[in-house]
């Protein structure tokens, strides 16, 4: 990995949502690529756990939104959350859990640069979900990983996302049938041996974007290697929570995280 990886080369400051918290857009080091992402840090001066915030889609779909930060920050989390490379005036291109981990490996080495921050907890939305597994793995002193409606197989998107067939192809070079080792490579399931941190499934089981399979397949992976793991599944919701629950998840996931540092 490049020494220079998670270096903050520039910053600009962005209005926040929240007056609270102090909100940044980052460009940083990700092997030799100036990547950009935003940082949101509660005004107060101590010490806080970092939260990497993986978000989910691709390009201009599933962008990183200040709100949803500045809501972590309010939790009292240091936040980073990647744009992902060729994002946003960032340098290079996004090819889905492929290269573009390396953003991700880079801004947990980035908060973990940062004085203010103690432990740091992953987080990962939809796509992000592969992302924030393949980072717990690559990291092994993470102090937590949460997917939330998270993909955990890269061929199970490809077999139940017929939308998405095109740009899969287009990004990861072709089918399943025909790349297997690509869609592998971007599949942490196989790789869960090497994950040391506590992992927190939220999923809803009515979603049509990520199906909860993908959270079942991650489940009975990590249960049958005995790795801590810890499931909230909500029969009734799609892959999006009505407002009131999802403050709510919000909060009860930020307190799970801050209790496996205890």
């Amino acid at each position: 990995m490049n020494d220079y990886n998670g270096k903050i080369v520039a910053f600009n400051r962005f209005p926040s949502p929240n007056p609270k918290v102090e909100l940044k857009v980052i460009t940083y080091l990700s092997n030799g690529l100036r990547v950009k992402g935003m940082l949101a840090e509660p005004k107060n001066k101590g010490v806080c756990d970092g939260f990497l915030y993986l978000r989910g889609g691709i390009k201009n779909v599933g962008k990183v939104r200040p709100s949803r930060i500045a809501q972590f920050a309010a939790e009292g989390f240091i936040v980073f959350a990647p744009y992902y490379r060729g994002n946003q005036g960032g340098e290079g291109n996004e090819d889905f859990a492929g290269d573009d981990r390396e953003d991700a490996f880079s801004a947990f080495l980035l908060l973990k640069s940062l004085p203010r921050v103690r432990d740091i907890h992953i987080f990962g939305f939809s796509r992000g979900g592969v992302m924030a597994l393949l980072t717990g793995i690559h990291f092994p002193e993470a102090a937590s990983v949460v997917t939330w409606g998270g993909v955990s197989d890269m061929t199970l998107t490809y077999m139940e996302r017929k939308d998405l067939r095109r740009m899969m192809k287009r990004v990861i070079g072709g089918t399943p049938e025909k790349y297997p080792e690509q869609y592998q490579v971007r599949t942490p399931l196989y790789e869960l041996e090497k994950l040391a941190a506590p992992v927190l499934i939220i999923h809803g089981v009515m979603d049509d974007n990520v199906s909860v399979e993908h959270a079942y397949r991650l489940e009975r992976r990590l249960r049958s290697l005995d790795k801590q793991v810890e499931c909230w599944y909500f029969d009734e919701f799609t892959h999006y929570f009505p407002p009131v629950v999802n403050r709510k998840v919000v909060r009860d996931l930020s307190n799970w995280m801050k209790n496996q540092c205890k």
